[in-house]
Parts: structure tokens; sequence; C-alpha cells
């Protein structure tokens, strides 16, 4: 698989997060991993379709998403992740897939997205639409992001 397939994500989140609030999105750490996902707290979902096919995931520990839901709703307290915050939450993933898009865009590969399916829990586990998926993990103000993709 071609790891360049996440660098319009990389390119996404380093462009929109600060735009929302945050001021140290620090890029952690970048492998390749198998199809098999697992994760706790919240993962969101998103399809592929297009010149380019598959899905994305991204993971966020419950802490981290209440945090990420208070600043997006303008500093809002968020003690659970009720229906609000969840909306906020997979309006994030919505913006950092779409944005990602206009990024493919740019290097003339076009894609479309699908709304985004919210889970929640201790140990999802989740099989990728490819067998390799490119993982990138984040630290953006001491919240831990995790994206995952997998594209033909």
């Amino acid at each position: 698989m071609d790891v360049a397939i996440i660098n319009p994500f990389i390119a996404s989140v380093t462009d929109v997060m600060p735009q929302l609030g945050f001021e140290r999105v620090i890029l952690k750490e970048q492998r390749e991993k198998t199809k098999k996902i697992i994760a706790s707290g919240i993962v969101l979902t998103l399809g592929i379709v297009g010149d380019k096919k598959g899905n994305v995931a991204y993971a966020i520990d419950t802490e981290g998403a209440k945090k990420i839901a208070s600043i997006m709703m303008m500093g809002m307290p968020v003690d659970e992740l009720d229906d609000m915050a969840k909306s906020a939450i997979s309006e994030l993933s919505n913006m950092l897939t779409a944005n990602a898009s206009i990024n493919f865009c740019n290097d003339s590969i076009n894609i479309d997205i699908s709304p985004p399916t919210m889970l929640s829990g201790d140990n999802i586990e989740l099989s990728m639409s490819k067998d390799h998926v490119v993982c990138v993990e984040f630290d953006i103000d001491g919240i831990n992001m995790e994206i995952n993709v997998a594209l033909e």
C-alpha cells in the first residue's frame, strides 16, 4: 500500500484543528496495521468512493472526545457525551475527511465521502475495508487521536 495516502489526512488535521481553537497538533507516530482495529472510547467511520475506495476510522478516548466537543461548542462544559456532544464529534470527523477530500482533489484525485457512523464503548472491534491500513496518531493539546485509513 502506498503510505502517501495518509498525507491528505495529516494535512487536514494540521489545518482544521487550529481553526477550531486547538493550539498544539503533534504527529506522534505513523505505522501500517492490519484491517482489524480495536479501540475504546469513540470510533467514527466514513466510507470513501471515487478514484480511491475504502474507509477511514477516527479513534478518540471518551475523555478526549469530551474535550474536543467542549472546544467545538465554544467552551461549554461537556460532562457526558450527550446528543449535542456526539453531533459535534461526528461533525469533526466529517470536517477532517471532507478537508482530506479537498487535499486529494488538489492532486487530481476525486473522492466522495459518506456521512460518519459513530461507535462508542470499550474494546470496539472494527474490520476495515482493505487488508492494509495506514495509521497515524496525533497529540492534539494532550488529546490522543488515531486515524486509520484503508484505501485502494
